[in-house]
């Protein structure tokens, strides 16, 4: 019997001497494994981002024990997965990833006296935190006093551009994900982040033909000149069909958004993914007494979500989250789906520079920093500092060579290494890449962001005056 199912065996009520067990056989002679099914179920997808195609999905255990799809069926709360749409409305008002939050205690009362007093998770407080933290590390506090600035209206709304507003109520305890959605649905809502705000509907069927080989279903509708099934092939090229998939998001602050959301594996709440090697981007969720556990990540070619949990709701057990329960499954998923395919950056937009930063202050970092980070800011909105390091890709649509270490892949990834080529310097002549989003020709045409960054004060109630940054930093008082 194998070592690690002895030692989970003894971790429960454990096994002596003489006790009967079933076992299954293992593929080398006179070894065997000792399995249970479990009572936890879950669900895993894959989409792939640019289609909508469903690659794979897994709706639970076994269809034997239950034909109940939960990737499909399943309304559960997604917990601090959620947060992304929240950020990324805030992107889209004029913040940047370095644009702070304070991190800090806050109270509500309604007009009956409930009282509300949410935590992070680890009811710590962090201070006047930049975006990019709050979302790596997953910061409750931050989370909500950013919802109240932006307000809940942008929230509601960018919750249903991507699809997982269908239960969504206009309560602030919804920007931590107390609302309810699919996996598929949330899945589908990150694969649209990846593919630079184009929207796309999950599909399982591609074309039906009847008897006679007469096609009498296909889901992709787009035109396509020199299309059809009986075109002789002289040699040709495959005609190209339009790209009319609807914009319902700036594709650069899209991209800034999957930035940030790398950070979350290479120094947030799911780390557990950096030795995967390529780069890799998420977010994880758990709800209250750890009842459900999330995780949706994505390469810049599929996009997987895994949730679990208990049919009839219940504790995981203490102290088990998305990153102790959903990330490792999704890296066993990652590991074989992508065994044979080569690592690939992700795709950075027209108007995007990259600027090294710190990441725990969002300023520019000194050339001696360890720390310091490639930040994505909107052209024009990235900090001012004359003589230090500015980066802008030198092909945005199909950036190869972007982040290199020993300039190869081979090489363990690290998404900081220093590109290839010397950057120039900030006050150097802009390069022509650096321009302002153009909306695509069809489809709505959604208003680039502001570049005015708000206050990074907290909000105080009415009637009462601004914290100084003694105060903030503090956390005297409710506000």
């Amino acid at each position: 019997m194998r070592k690690e199912d002895v030692i989970w065996a003894q971790a429960g009520k454990g096994l002596k001497a003489g006790d009967v067990v079933l076992v299954e056989t293992a593929e080398k002679k006179d070894n065997y494994y000792l399995r249970q099914i479990p009572l936890v179920q879950g669900g895993l997808v894959a989409i792939d981002p640019h289609t909508g195609r469903v690659l794979a999905m897994q709706g639970g255990w076994g269809y034997e024990g239950s034909v109940f799809n939960r990737v499909t069926q399943a309304y559960r709360q997604p917990g601090s997965a959620f947060k992304p749409f929240v950020y990324l409305a805030a992107l889209d008002k004029g913040y940047t990833p370095s644009s702070r939050v304070v991190d800090g205690p806050i109270t509500y009362t309604d007009s009956a006296g409930n009282v509300w007093q949410p935590e992070n998770y680890h009811n710590d407080y962090l201070g006047p935190t930049p975006i990019r933290v709050g979302v790596e590390k997953s910061r409750n506090l931050m989370t909500i006093r950013l919802a109240q600035q932006i307000g809940m209206d942008a929230v509601m709304e960018y919750a249903s551009k991507f699809g997982i507003g269908e239960r969504l109520q206009r309560n602030l305890s919804n920007v931590l994900g107390a609302g309810e959605t699919t996996l598929l649905k949330l899945t589908n809502a990150y694969a649209m982040l990846v593919n630079g705000g184009q929207k796309i509907e999950p599909t399982f069927i591609d074309r039906i033909q009847d008897r006679y080989g007469e096609t009498i279903y296909k889901n992709d509708e787009r035109a396509c000149v020199g299309c059809g099934p009986k075109v002789r092939w002289e040699r040709q090229d495959a005609p190209a069909a339009a790209d009319n998939a609807e914009q319902i998001a700036d594709p650069r602050t899209a991209y800034q958004m999957v930035s940030i959301l790398e950070g979350v594996v290479q120094r947030g709440t799911a780390t557990r993914l950096k030795d995967l090697g390529r780069p890799v981007g998420g977010k994880t969720g758990t709800t209250n007494d750890s009842k459900d556990a999330w995780f949706i990540g994505f390469t810049p070619d599929l996009a997987v979500g895994v949730y679990v949990g208990f049919d009839q709701p219940k504790s995981l057990g203490e102290k088990e989250t998305g990153s102790s329960v959903a990330v490792p499954i999704f890296k066993s998923f990652m590991q074989a789906a992508l065994k044979d395919v080569p690592p690939a950056p992700f795709r950075i937009p027209a108007g995007i520079k990259l600027v090294r930063v710190n990441p725990r202050s969002g300023e520019r970092a000194a050339m001696n920093d360890p720390q310091a980070i490639w930040e994505a800011y909107v052209s024009g909105t990235e900090p001012a500092d004359i003589g230090s390091y500015a980066y802008e890709p030198v092909n945005p649509l199909e950036m190869q060579d972007a982040y290199v270490n020993e300039n190869s892949w081979d090489a363990p990834y690290n998404p900081n290494a220093m590109p290839a080529e010397q950057p120039p310097l900030l006050n150097e002549p802009q390069s022509e890449y650096e321009q302002q989003y153009q909306p695509p020709a069809s489809g709505p045409s959604p208003a680039a962001p502001s570049t005015t960054v708000p206050p990074l004060v907290p909000m105080a109630p009415p009637g009462s005056e601004t914290p100084s940054e003694d105060e903030a930093r503090g956390f005297h008082g409710v506000y």
